[in-house]
């Protein structure tokens, strides 16, 4: 009994000191780059940059719905790709059952595809 609290105990400590390590690693490598890079502040440098070209207009353009609605399809299906490759490399450990759940998993996804595809989502104007 004892030596199973200690193992849980042990998980709960490491994953305590990944979430501090997590967390401080980029705090310091943040504050050792402000402390060691060169500050010397221009006006030119606090300019828009439009790879050389001297700004012309306001910076406040306005972007059509379906450039976002394009985004999300991406990476819904990106997603989708990430959760099929690990099922694939351990599809003969893991049997029947995990193919009925990627099954329904993947049914999902292409209802949610014809349900875009039947609101004229994907179709450009």
């Amino acid at each position: 009994m004892d030596s199973q609290w200690y193992l849980y105990q042990n998980n709960y400590v490491m994953v305590f000191v990944f979430l501090c390590l997590g967390i401080l690693l980029p705090v310091i490598a943040l504050f050792l780059g402000k402390l060691l890079r060169p500050h010397k502040p221009t006006e030119a440098k606090y300019t828009t940059y439009e790879s050389g070209v001297e700004p012309f207009h306001d910076s406040w353009v306005q972007f059509h719905v379906r450039y976002y609605l394009f985004g999300l399809l991406f990476v819904i299906f990106d997603v989708e790709t990430i959760f099929l490759y690990p099922w694939a490399v351990a599809y003969e450990k893991l049997g029947i059952f995990a193919l009925v759940e990627m099954l329904i998993f993947v049914m999902m996804l292409l209802i949610g595809l014809l349900y875009a595809w039947k609101k004229r989502v994907l179709t450009w104007k």
